[in-house]
């Protein structure tokens, strides 16, 4: 009888809250928190960078090899939770609660059944695997003692990539954003202590951070619970459920594993430059991660206002928030671009100050923030695609930047141009994906405008 109680008028008002509230305020709500979370992920990245760059050159550059590792494990669980969470916030739009405990149940119990599995396989094949991630013999050691307890973490990593989407879709992004955070700063404090004060080096990095992992997973287990208007109930475990939960994700998971081959790719291609040359292209990399992390959580704000509407049929609050978010998110990246062109040697010797890694990374950095601002224009329209159920326009955009565009370049530049072609790779990549995306959206927006006009808009 309390949960029935609970639930009885928190549905109505977040209902309202959505589809009534004025637009600008309530996206700005919604952003601020998932930027934060975003950012403080970001900033629990750099500063695990610099720890390690304090380990040495090729400490930075074996976490560099280690990260894609992670980042797939991590889009298996948004695969799922932002599958499922795309679907719900449309079938809260049309108050149809029932079917979204289906979905998200078996979104929640899938990413943790696949994450074990994932996560014992890559523990026996870890060698292997760290190979093809672009791993040289003086590097591999060092990145197989990291990724072990992250891989033994895993299946709790992953399922807190399923809860935070399915929390945020709901509107409960303060709960998000918390669950999210609170293992991220944990770590800042922790990662030093294990490394330095234990004296445990990379292994201690590892510790330090599967520990903190699964302190988030537990607290946004506990905020689900306690928050959610969708009780989980694995006894509403479907396999019908997998079909819109798959398709309505598969824009999320194709960014994030193209996100992670592209980056295998990165290291593959600036082996040949040496450590320090991998260890300034990820510490570049990490820098513009805190900038377009602040982009997404923007458009993750977004994204719930979108579905709600969507589901209710006020088509003019999805488009005047679209336009909404995709000026102010232009706006930040064009101002970060020029701070990025002009203090990218001083950014880059924040986490390893030696002429080499310097040299490098702030030359890549400088390229990458030429074009960066297009990122909003590509990020903002593809989030919209995936909420509003155009999953193959979605995925063909999310495929393009990392994929379609970026690793043939990355194949091609680099041999011919050396490190110079590297720089230019995801520059050229975002023009073309830019101008990919433009006519992609304008389809978008030609289905809404035929739905404003098969269906009654609600007042």
């Amino acid at each position: 009888m309390r949960e029935a109680g609970r639930k009885g008028g928190g549905d109505k008002d977040k209902f309202s809250q959505m589809t009534l509230s004025p637009l600008a305020p309530l996206i700005f709500r919604l952003s601020l928190p998932a930027v934060a979370a975003n950012i403080v992920g970001v900033v629990y990245n750099l500063t695990d960078t610099f720890y390690l760059g304090r380990l040495g050159t090729a400490a930075a550059a074996a976490s560099g090899i280690v990260m894609p590792v992670m980042v797939l494990i991590q889009a298996f669980g948004l695969l799922f939770g932002a599958g499922a969470g795309n679907r719900i916030s449309v079938l809260l739009g049309k108050k149809d609660l029932e079917k979204s405990k289906e979905l998200a149940s078996t979104a929640v119990l899938s990413a943790f059944a696949l994450s074990c599995l994932l996560g014992a396989l890559f523990l026996i094949f870890k060698s292997g695997i760290l190979k093809i991630m672009g791993s040289t013999p003086a590097l591999s050691p060092l990145a197989s003692i990291y990724i072990v307890p992250l891989l033994i973490a895993s299946p709790l990593y992953c399922t807190s990539y399923a809860f935070d989407p399915i929390l945020r879709f709901q509107g409960l992004v303060k709960e998000s954003m918390a669950g999210i955070a609170l293992g991220a700063i944990l770590n800042i404090f922790m990662e030093p202590l294990f490394i330095f004060s234990f004296r445990m080096g990379m292994l201690g990095a590892g510790i330090a951070t599967a520990i903190c992992e699964s302190v988030s997973f537990f607290l946004l287990l506990f905020l689900y619970r306690k928050k959610s208007e969708i009780a989980l109930d694995f006894k509403k475990f479907s396999f019908r459920s997998f079909g819109p939960i798959l398709s309505s994700g598969m824009p999320n998971f194709v960014r994030n594993v193209m996100g992670a081959a592209s980056t295998d790719v990165f290291n593959l291609v600036t082996d040949p430059f040496g450590p320090a040359a991998i260890a300034g292209v990820t510490i570049a990399n990490r820098i513009l991660l805190l900038t377009a992390s602040a982009e997404i959580g923007m458009g993750r704000g977004y994204q719930p206002v979108c579905g709600y509407n969507f589901g209710a049929r006020k088509y003019s609050r999805v488009k005047k928030g679209y336009y909404m978010i995709l000026a102010a998110s232009a706006a930040l990246l064009l101002i970060v671009s020029v701070l990025q062109e002009i203090f990218a040697p001083n950014l880059i010797a924040i986490f390893r100050n030696t002429v080499p890694v310097v040299k490098y990374g702030s030359d890549f950095l400088r390229f990458f923030s030429a074009t960066f601002p297009l990122y909003s224009f590509i990020i903002c329209s593809n989030m919209m695609q995936q909420t509003l159920g155009h999953t193959l326009i979605a995925s063909l955009v999310g495929l393009a930047r990392q994929g379609v565009f970026l690793i043939p370049l990355l194949l091609i530049l680099p041999a011919h141009f050396g490190f110079f072609g590297l720089e230019i790779c995801q520059p050229v990549s975002d023009c073309l994906t830019f101008l990919l995306t433009l006519p992609m959206q304008a389809m978008v927006f030609r289905d809404l405008k035929r739905a404003e006009l098969l269906y009654p808009q609600n007042p």
